[in-house]
């Protein structure tokens, strides 16, 4: 009998051996909406999974996606368990899962701005004022489902003309990506557009903007944007206290060259509750049901 039940105690010990062998195992897997281009973004999220990697004590993978509205497809499937979002998609992502969490933002991101850009030919001076005479001109988006590139610059074009985008402008557009919208307002293929500031800043130093060809003509308001959200089952999967294990990684990533790819300060504590501005104006334009 007690042969028998030190068989059965060695058996349930292996197994849970077993079991906890292969919850270790498991990798933790992040992707990132694609605001840019997508060679420096894998460059840029590749260290982030060797950084994080090395802070969680498990293996971490970044996969790229190529849509925002993949980023939050994979979010929803678990394809992924965490995700560096914008606003909008985050706010759609989390609403897709329950219990998901937003726990980081850049330093920058509670007061994020989107610039209108014009091409020189059009006569467009900076304004104060978002200027009505980008009324009739050719016009392109970022990402369908981009908060800077899409929501705010639609939000605006409503608030200022009473009439949806397409009632303003001869023609509109959707570049899909930011460093997009700017080449090609800059090439003159479309007269006006609205991208996101960080990426203008951004190119703008490392040489690929003409400001004789390309200008900033408006800075809307400051907004809540990008975030990191993970999914409510992470803890189920990969042990108690996960999720604050990965918020406290990204809130003390202090290496500048991690921070510097981004670009942020530094990361600092987010809530569901910050990307509510976000949530009624997504709402309120319909992009959002």
């Amino acid at each position: 009998m007690l042969k028998i039940l030190f068989k059965s105690i060695t058996a349930s010990a292996f197994m849970l051996i077993v079991f906890s062998t292969a919850v270790m195992a498991e990798t933790f897997v992040f992707t990132a909406i694609p605001d840019q281009d997508e060679t420096k973004l894998k460059a840029r999220f590749t260290k982030i999974a060797t950084y994080l990697s090395k802070e969680l004590g498990v293996d971490v993978k970044y996969i790229p996606v190529k849509s925002y509205s993949a980023a939050v497809t994979a979010f929803r499937n678990n394809q992924v368990q965490l995700a560096w979002f914008g606003g909008l998609s985050g706010v759609r992502a989390r609403h897709l899962v329950k219990d998901s969490q937003a726990i980081a933002q850049g330093f920058e991101d509670p007061n994020f701005q989107t610039y209108f850009i014009a091409h020189v030919s059009t006569g467009l001076k900076k304004s104060s004022n978002l200027p009505t005479e980008i009324a009739g001109k050719t016009f392109t988006f970022g990402s369908k489902g981009s908060t800077s590139g899409r929501l705010m610059p639609e939000y605006h074009i409503r608030r200022v003309f009473s009439k949806a985008p397409d009632q303003v402008f001869s023609r509109v557009g959707y570049s899909g990506n930011h460093s997009k919208t700017i080449a090609l307002v800059q090439a003159g293929a479309f007269q006006v557009g609205a991208t996101n500031y960080k990426v203008w800043k951004r190119e703008l130093a490392a040489g690929n903007i003409d400001t004789s060809k390309v200008q900033v003509i408006w800075e809307t308001p400051g907004y809540p944007d990008y975030n990191w959200s993970i999914r409510g089952d992470v803890n189920a999967k990969f042990g108690a206290g996960f999720t604050d294990k990965v918020q406290n990684a990204l809130i003390n990533m202090k290496d500048p060259d991690l921070l510097a790819a981004f670009p942020r300060k530094s990361f600092i504590k987010a809530t569901n509750k910050d990307f509510q501005p976000v949530l009624d104006l997504g709402k309120k334009v319909g992009l959002i049901e």
